[in-house]
């Protein structure tokens, strides 16, 4: 029987749990720099030898993204280290952070659509109508 899940997604998956740990735990005393951070997806490559850590900053400015994005490649051999401390393999994967920009890009879209829907409301309320009276027809 085949397994659901294969070797590199299960170590992704513990990778992804003890990173969150680590970064809001442990690394918080050692670099207080970093702001609130959340560790998003982790991709593990078929050999186990890399790992790419995908993380979203509750930050708009981009400048200070990057500022953490920095925070943390520094500190990734550091991180890596406590990685391996907590998981039982013979070699842990190299990690990359990356900047994951899909919540970000998703507030952005849903902006967009409320001041679209905004602005088609009050469009019809100068042309005499409402939205709903023309939802209601169709």
């Amino acid at each position: 029987m085949a397994r659901e899940f294969s070797r590199t997604d299960r170590v992704g998956q513990q990778i992804h749990k003890e990173i969150a740990s680590i970064l809001q735990n442990e690394f918080k005393n050692r670099d207080p720099r970093l702001g609130m951070v959340t560790v998003s997806a982790v991709e593990v490559s078929r050999d186990l030898s890399y790992s790419k850590i995908y993380v979203t900053f509750f930050e708009n400015d981009e400048e200070v993204m990057k500022n953490y994005l920095a925070i943390l490649e520094e500190n990734k051999g550091y991180i890596r280290t406590l990685l391996a401390n907590r998981m039982r393999m013979r070699a842990v994967p190299a990690i990359k952070f990356v900047r994951d920009g899909s919540l970000s890009e998703g507030i952005r879209i849903s902006n967009l659509v409320d001041e679209t829907l905004s602005k088609d409301k009050e469009r019809a309320r100068n042309a005499g109508r409402s939205l709903d009276e023309d939802e209601q027809e169709d």
